[in-house]
């Protein structure tokens, strides 16, 4: 039970507006630079990597999985 009450946690701090923000600013970030050939969704969160230097923890990792899921859309359409 435990670990329900930790996941539903989590989820509360990751619904929260600035960290959804934070979320769509990753992904289409992630997606304008995926679309470049050859990028590949590793290579944009590496590439992005110093957006998130100034970010708390949280915000930066949320940004990181926008970068990435935004790195693997933008991957697909080229």
């Amino acid at each position: 039970m435990d670990n329900f009450l930790a996941l539903m946690e989590g989820f509360s701090v990751a619904m929260q507006p600035i960290y959804l923000l934070y979320a769509l600013g990753g992904v289409l970030v992630g997606t304008a630079v995926g679309v470049l050939p050859g990028i590949g969704p590793a290579m944009t969160v590496a590439l992005l990597m110093p957006i998130t230097y100034s970010l708390d923890p949280t915000a930066a990792i949320i940004v990181f999985a926008g970068i990435y899921y935004g790195g693997m859309y933008g991957g697909s359409t080229t």
